[in-house]
């Protein structure tokens, strides 16, 4: 059943509306006033590259700078298995030309998740993917697949999880007859 609007209701609304009207003009007419800010475009090139190895995920990214190599904010040189710094430093000593790169930027890799080998290959791989992106060239990038695959593409594999009735993945609790 549709009802007729009284004329006290009719006035009341249009009150209502011009009162909404008025606030919603007041309230535009402050930013009308509030200056643009223009953005411009920044002015050092940023390289971001992701790079994944078991649970670990590496985030690096690469500016220019004075060659400084950081992981977690903490320097390269203060890494304890040398055999992980070396790993991790690999990608910088292939060669003269990945090595100039690295001493012309600073390199800033955020790692988390995994352990201590899936971590020191995940930031291998995000600081070959940077250096191959700051490159501009395919050379670097081919000589890196050349020498080993795994510096530019991430190794997905992961630990299979443990299964019920059994103590790892696969194995199974032995079954006695006797």
């Amino acid at each position: 059943m549709i009802m007729a609007e009284t004329p006290a209701k009719s006035d009341a609304l249009e009150n209502l509306n011009k009162e909404i009207s008025a606030v919603i003009q007041v309230k535009e007419a402050p930013k009308a006033a509030v200056k643009q800010r223009k953005r411009t475009a920044p002015k050092t090139k940023v390289v971001l590259v992701k790079a994944r190895r078991k649970m670990a995920i590496a985030r690096a990214r690469l500016i220019k700078g004075s060659g400084r190599v950081t992981i977690n904010n903490v320097s390269i040189s203060l890494f304890k298995p040398k055999e992980v710094r070396e790993l991790i430093l690999e990608p910088i000593n292939f060669s003269n030309l990945t090595r100039e790169i690295a001493n012309n930027s600073d390199i800033k890799v955020n790692v988390y998740g995994g352990g201590i080998s899936g971590q020191s290959q995940a930031s291998r791989t995000a600081i070959a993917k940077a250096i191959s992106a700051a490159s501009n060239s395919d050379v670097i990038k081919s000589a890196y697949m050349k020498y080993d695959r795994t510096l530019l593409v991430d190794d997905v594999r992961q630990v299979e999880p443990k299964k019920f009735l059994g103590t790892k993945a696969r194995a199974r609790f032995q079954k006695s007859y006797r």
